[in-house]
């Protein structure tokens, strides 16, 4: 991962207008690299790329089949889905980091892309923990909170939050006797 004055953020949406808007919000601060579909995202996603920001509804590839790939590849780099499409209980099961839903404006752009490039600098459970409660927080929002799967999600968080907690307490035990000797 780069650091925030290099980092590189890749922006996959075929609406070749809104791909411009976003990258003029966001070339000030980054690099910024652009695709209008799902291959020619994958085409230019390699380890160089630190956000990808993905449309879920595209011809030909979507966004969730690039998602999948840019997995599968093992390109390290941190994904929110950036949709028109509201989240359903189907998002459960998606390994991308956030979730948020166009309209976005451009404070709301970068605020997220800041995110995801300081989650980025997190160990993986922590990643794991913060991509969990992006996805309860999309479900809350769309009102999809009475499935199983939600329920699950919820169970989800709460064991790799206990999980998270017990390694805190170790570490800070840790840390707190390491001076004593």
């Amino acid at each position: 991962m780069s650091d925030d004055a290099n980092a590189t953020v890749l922006l996959v949406d075929d609406e070749a207008a809104l791909v411009s808007l976003y990258e003029a919000y966001l070339g000030d601060r980054y690099e910024v690299e652009t695709a209008t579909d799902g291959e020619e995202a994958l085409s230019v996603a390699d380890d160089s790329v630190d956000v990808a920001l993905l449309d879920r509804r595209m011809p030909g590839m979507n966004g969730e089949e690039v998602l999948r790939e840019l997995r599968a590849a093992e390109i390290d780099c941190r994904v929110a889905m950036l949709t028109a499409v509201e989240p359903t209980v189907d998002i459960v099961d998606m390994p991308f980091d956030d979730y948020r839903v166009k309209p976005v404006d451009e404070s709301e752009l970068i605020g997220l892309v800041d995110v995801l490039i300081e989650r980025a600098s997190y160990d993986e459970r922590s990643q794991e923990f913060f991509a969990l409660a992006s996805k309860k927080a999309a479900l809350e929002i769309a009102g999809e909170t009475s499935t199983d799967a939600y329920a699950t999600l919820c169970d989800d968080i709460e064991a790799v939050r206990s999980e998270l907690d017990d390694h805190l307490d170790a570490v800070g035990a840790e840390a707190a006797f390491s001076d004593v000797a």
